[in-house]
Formats: C-alpha cells, structure tokens, sequence
C-alpha cells in the first residue's frame, strides 16, 4: 500500500522532472484539480507538492491566475533536489559547465585554506585519503567506489576549509557529482587514472602545507574536467 508520504514524493518528483525536462514551460498553469486527477491522489497531496516546488522556485501562486511554472531565473540551482532533476533533462551538460565554472571560483581556494590551517592534520589526511582511494578504485576497476572517494574528496575539501559557506556548498557539489551515475556518456561518466592523478596532486600540495600550490593543483583539476563537459556537449 503506498502511503500519504509516497504519493506526496510521487507527484512532487514527477511534477519537478516535468518543469526541468520543459514539458511544463514557464508561464504555464499548474490546476490541482488536474493533477489530482492524473496521479488519482487528494488535493492536499497535491498542496504539498506544489509548496515544495515553490520553495525551489519552480512555481509561484497568482491572485486570479493560479500557480504557475516560473523561469529557470527563478530556480534554486544550487538545491541538491534541483540539481539532480536538471542532471536528468536535458540541461545536463548546462549544469556541468555552470557548476563546474562556479567550483573554480570556490574549490581552489578552499585547497588553499586547507592547505595553510590544518594540511597536517585531520582534514588534509581525509582529502589524502579520498584521492587514494580514486587511485585505488581505478586499478580495480570499481566505478561505484570511484564515485565514493570522488565525493568524500570534494566534502574534505571543502569541509575542512574553516568557511561555514563552502561546508554548506558542499552538498551542492555532491549532488552534481551523483548526476553523473546516470549518464552514459563515457569519457565523462566512467572513473580515469588521469583525474585520479590529478585529485592526488591537489592532496600532496593540501597536505605538504603549500597552499599556492594546492589551489594551482584544484585549478587545474577543475579546469580539465570543465573542458572535458564542454567538449562532450551536444553541438560541440
């Protein structure tokens, strides 16, 4: 029996998917009564689908018009639901870029910060860690594992700068990374020695307490990986 909670999830998920993929445009209005009919669930599910849509900044209520889809303006790119409906459409390679360019204004510097407070100690060690373990899952071939450290490296990182907004930025980023296990796009999706290597670059210079170095190694970690999207993008 599916309960109260699932329904709500059902209709809240296919709804944002919906919105994300474009086949509901901005501008156009959301009837409760339409979709409660659809997904044969109450209008107060549907209530709370919509309230949880707006607070993503999907849909808006209008005095005498209703609730209607809001451009992408509008959206919260950076909520780790949002992100992972975009990941799915075809905004893809959009949010990679964009995200991706965003991460060079912030992942270098938390290298950096790491690198000249604590790259001896606990947080250096785990951004160490993570990056041996990328190594690691290479030489056995295990893309789940991959993925794991890959996440875990990124959280260190920016966990371990000291800076309450990068920590917070932290689910962003492991949110995008997680968009990548549904993509069949190879050269993207699948786990490569050479970004391991380069994860590990930025590891030693954390860890040796070389902040310049460590925020030149991020850089250029970063810079790759963007450029790789770019030139994996559709009408590239």
């Amino acid at each position: 029996m599916t309960t109260a909670r699932g329904l709500h999830a059902h209709v809240l998920e296919t709804l944002g998917q919906r919105i994300v993929d474009g086949d509901l445009s901005a501008g156009t209005v959301v009837r409760p009564e339409l979709v409660a009919s659809e997904f044969g669930v109450s209008r107060s599910v549907v209530r709370e689908a919509l309230r949880v849509l707006q607070s993503l900044g999907l849909v808006e209520p209008r005095q005498r018009v209703g609730t209607q889809v809001l451009p992408v303006t509008s959206w919260e790119l950076l909520a780790p639901t949002v992100i992972r409906w975009r990941g799915a459409s075809p905004a893809y390679f959009v949010q990679q870029r964009e995200l991706l360019e965003l991460r060079l204004g912030v992942e270098p510097v938390a290298a950096a910060l790491v690198a000249g407070a604590a790259g001896r100690g606990p947080s250096g060690e785990a951004v160490l860690l993570a990056a041996r373990d990328m190594l690691d899952a290479c030489a056995r071939e295990d893309s789940r594992a991959y993925l794991e450290a890959d996440v875990r490296f990124h959280r260190a990182l920016l966990t371990g700068s000291g800076n309450a907004v990068f920590t917070h930025f932290a689910g962003t980023v492991e949110a995008l990374l997680r968009t990548r296990t549904s993509e069949s796009r190879d050269t993207i999706s699948r786990w490569t020695r050479d970004a391991a290597v380069r994860h590990e670059a930025v590891a030693l210079a954390v860890v040796a307490g070389d902040a310049a170095a460590a925020g030149e190694a991020a850089t250029a970690l970063l810079r790759v990986t963007r450029d790789e999207f770019i030139a994996e993008a559709p009408g590239a």
